[in-house]
């Protein structure tokens, strides 16, 4: 994943409610999915492995916080066992069919994910992070994003 991605994703993190990050989630397994393929066409096995470790850490994030309580997680747990399962040996075999095996239930997964999310009003889970505005000053090849610090008192205080 490029460091632009990893910034994206934490602009967005800080932004986002529960149903987002979720969505965001997703977001993040499907990055680190295109860049393990990707690394398998330019035959480089060190980034190769990296990237699926880091889409099954995904994976592990999204299957401890199911919630037992809701007959959805009961549904949910045994595809994403079958899906890290899949990079698994995706990852020692070297074959992107078992990771497209994988990417296309997660994809339905996630278009699901995403219409719940838009559903979802409750407002972001971080509180006193810095607002972007993004669209305000355009550049040459694109858009511009502004940080406002108006507040001061932004952080963790010891």
């Amino acid at each position: 994943m490029t460091d632009e991605a990893k910034q994206v994703f934490t602009r967005r993190l800080t932004q986002c409610n529960r149903g987002e990050l979720v969505v965001i989630m997703y977001d993040i397994l499907f990055t680190h999915l295109m860049t393990a393929k990707e690394a398998l066409e330019k035959c480089d096995g060190n980034e190769f492995s990296e990237s699926l470790r880091m889409a099954q850490m995904v994976l592990e994030r999204l299957m401890s916080d199911l919630n037992f309580k809701y007959d959805i997680s009961r549904q949910l747990y045994p595809l994403y066992v079958f899906c890290r399962n899949e990079l698994a040996k995706a990852m020692y075999e070297s074959r992107p069919d078992r990771i497209e095996a994988a990417e296309k239930i997660l994809k339905s997964l996630y278009s699901a994910f995403t219409k719940a999310a838009e559903s979802d009003t409750s407002g972001p889970l971080m509180r006193n992070t810095q607002q972007v505005y993004a669209g305000m000053t355009y550049g040459k090849c694109s858009v511009n994003e502004n940080l406002m610090d108006t507040n001061t008192q932004r952080g963790f205080f010891v």
